[in-house]
């Protein structure tokens, strides 16, 4: 599949972009900045420019699918959260369905499908999640959605608990996250799903 990846210059995309290309997939690394470049393309990966606060038609040319893994990040305010969480989300959603792409993964948040619980300090956050979620769930396209717990930077295991909800709040490293993704893509019974997604003792491969 030639799969458009947003966010793909964050540390989870980057990882979706290896994983893509280790299972014979086709990446195309959506990046802002043309310094941001030579990384993919010293990976072999292809890359387009393009930015989610401006015109993006461009990116879904001959798309087979979509992995949004943007984020704002974790020192902006509400206001760039909305921007791009959210409203960047949104716009992807329905490029991706006006450009004919026949999948979405979109990488949510663990929690995001209850926002009204969590702390004060990052409910903007989970909501702008949460709107996307529900925007995705509504537009009439082939989704999965992915909540990751507290991401980490520790190598990947290759396991995961992967469910439609998890009570208790988990950690995962970013590569598992980016494996569980690219290996969603071609799992038939989940689509049209959500998952939550932590460490665990399931084989990532022998998901279905």
């Amino acid at each position: 599949m030639r799969v458009l990846v947003i966010g793909a210059n964050g540390k989870v995309g980057k990882n979706i972009v290896q994983k893509l290309m280790e299972n014979g997939h086709e990446p195309v690394a959506m990046v802002r900045d043309t310094d941001q470049v030579p990384y993919f393309e010293e990976q072999g990966a292809s890359t387009v420019l393009a930015n989610l606060e401006k015109e993006i038609d461009h990116a879904f040319y001959n798309i087979d699918a979509v992995i949004f893994a943007a984020g704002s990040g974790p020192n902006t305010g509400p206001d760039k959260t909305i921007l791009i969480d959210q409203e960047g989300a949104i716009k992807s959603i329905e490029k991706a369905k006006a450009y004919g792409v026949q999948r979405f993964i979109m990488l949510s948040s663990m929690a995001a499908d209850r926002p009204e619980s969590a702390p004060v300090e990052i409910r903007h956050y989970l909501f702008a999640k949460h709107r996307a979620d529900e925007h995705v769930r509504q537009a009439g396209i082939n989704y999965t959605i992915v909540r990751p717990g507290m991401l980490t930077n520790d190598k990947g295991t290759g396991k995961v608990t992967l469910k439609e909800h998890i009570d208790d709040f988990g950690d995962i490293p970013r590569e598992d996250v980016a494996a569980a993704i690219v290996h969603l893509l071609e799992v038939p019974e989940s689509e049209q799903k959500s998952y939550d997604l932590v460490s665990g003792d399931q084989l990532i491969e022998d998901i279905r």
